[in-house]
């Protein structure tokens, strides 16, 4: 069973642990009790208290199966009320919570949760991952109080799965002080409040959807509307019943939501309630923030984060409007950004294009190997995200390109390099490469192309990607069989004329 613990720690963490100053927090627990938020999933309405009531029930069921402060539970649930509580419940009583996305498939499943041996996994079925009545029957116990189980800022709250750029799972921790942080400040950044609601379709076991749909609504007091499957119209009824005022999430929802209102047109939607959308993403241009203002008649905005860094740029209020069209924000509170020299890691001047490295408060306290975290940390304290960008000199960020083959597909990161080694895992691919081709729907789609020594095609495909238990999300969507590959000099795949081939399908 596995005690997870930082395999680095934030500079910024060392320099405010003493004297308090902008980490002076309350624990995630401490957080989302005081102000709480209520939680609107299908037909359940929680009140905050009704939610605070749930998340006790829920605490006293996990120290019943004996979970302890520092114990990893695990999950595997869409977004639900279930899937907020657990991670709530979690913090009551100190352990570790490990959502898993719920498109995984049993291959994913398997080598996340065996990186952190977790004490439990919680089942529960689909028809009552919304029913509080049902979670409290089938979890819960005598109620934990708040402040009961010696909680440390430092402590490891969170552990979060992503392929990153590699096929091999890396697991993302971050402290309790991180995030109380960063859903403090976000909420300021954003200004959110009691009176404004979000509407979160984006995975809890994502960062976004656990930041958005969670800690920012606990920490702001507003209201959290839940969608298990996103469907553009039911997001459209519920923005409309909901008043939801704030919208975050990559540019797949909204182009779905705005090319539903049109083929709709006869139905009418109330979207006068919406004052911001938070985007972030592929396919994040200054073209879609003009037409999803047009849509939404709204401040739409450009973000940038990671799982490990979460929205570490994006733009306020009082802010040009051409800039949070433009660009992809400036830092946000004591985020610092550094341009460097993606092979002699030297730092490159104003506007010059290079990696971008970022170091603040709200890091990941590591990976769960020490391997994967010393690739990634630089001198310094920095995060080398594996991006290219430009800063202009009023710090003004634009993300320009990536230095790994990562496909960027509604969201979710593909690599690459995973989905090649399922493709020539088949007993009829000799070779298979893996590219990423432009969608005005999802930003990205994966294309494979293959030398195979039976026939391979779409259907085949889909079979094989199944068989092995690999998420759809990541099965190639065109597959074309080549006698061979394009070369480069180097002997390497032309990976630069396969996308353009792929986009040309």
């Amino acid at each position: 069973m596995a005690r997870l613990r930082a395999t680095w720690v934030p500079s910024q963490a060392r320099a405010y642990r003493r004297d308090g100053g902008p980490w002076a927090v309350p624990t995630l627990d401490a957080l989302l009790t005081a102000k709480g938020g209520e939680i609107v999933d299908g037909d359940s309405r929680l009140s905050p208290d009704a939610v605070n009531d749930v998340v006790a029930r829920v605490a006293g069921g996990l120290r019943s199966q004996g979970i302890k402060k520092g114990d990893v539970v695990a999950w595997q649930l869409p977004n639900s009320l279930a899937a907020a509580v657990l991670a709530r419940a979690c913090w009551r009583v100190g352990a570790v919570a490990a959502p898993v996305l719920h498109s995984f498939g049993a291959s994913e499943v398997s080598g996340a949760l065996g990186q952190v041996d977790p004490a439990l996994m919680v089942e529960i079925k689909a028809d009552a991952i919304s029913d509080p009545t049902a979670i409290v029957d089938r979890l819960g116990g005598d109620p934990v109080r708040p402040g009961t189980c010696g909680t440390r800022l430092s402590d490891v709250a969170l552990v979060l799965f992503t392929s990153g750029s590699t096929g091999t799972p890396k697991a993302v921790l971050h402290t309790q002080r991180a995030l109380s942080w960063k859903a403090t400040l976000m909420s300021r950044v954003h200004g959110l409040g009691p009176t404004d609601a979000v509407l979160m379709p984006a995975p809890m076991a994502h960062i976004s959807g656990l930041l958005n749909g969670v800690l920012v609504p606990g920490a702001a007091g507003l209201r959290a509307v839940l969608v298990r499957r996103f469907d553009p119209l039911q997001a459209l009824e519920l923005v409309d019943r909901e008043r939801v005022s704030f919208l975050a999430g990559p540019p797949t929802f909204f182009v779905a939501m705005a090319t539903a209102l049109g083929d709709e047109s006869g139905r009418q939607f109330d979207l006068s309630s919406v004052r911001l959308v938070s985007s972030g993403g592929a396919s994040v241009t200054p073209a879609f923030v003009e037409d999803t203002a047009r849509t939404f008649n709204c401040r739409v905005k450009r973000t940038y984060g990671s799982t490990e860094a979460p929205t570490v740029t994006t733009s306020t209020n009082d802010d040009p409007a051409d800039k949070a069209r433009d660009t992809d924000g400036r830092a946000v509170g004591l985020v610092e950004l550094r341009v460097s020299d993606p092979v002699s890691g030297s730092k490159m001047g104003v506007g010059q294009r290079g990696e971008l490295w970022v170091r603040g408060p709200e890091m990941f306290a590591g990976y769960v190997s020490p391997i994967q975290t010393a690739d990634v940390i630089a001198p310094g304290g920095w995060f080398r995200t594996g991006d290219l960008a430009t800063v202009d000199a009023e710090g003004w960020l634009c993300i320009v390109g990536r230095l790994k083959d990562v496909i960027i597909r509604g969201g979710e990161n593909i690599s690459a390099s995973e989905v090649e080694a399922a493709l020539e895992a088949h007993p009829g691919i000799r070779q298979a490469v893996a590219v990423g081709y432009p969608d005005p729907l999802m930003g990205e789609r994966v294309a494979a192309f293959v030398v195979a020594t039976s026939p391979f095609d779409l259907d085949e495909c889909r079979r094989w990607f199944a068989e092995r238990g690999v998420a759809k999300f990541k099965t190639p969507e065109r597959v074309e069989q080549l006698t061979q590959l394009p070369l480069l000099g180097s002997g390497k795949p032309d990976r630069a004329q396969l996308q353009r081939r792929a986009a040309a399908l």
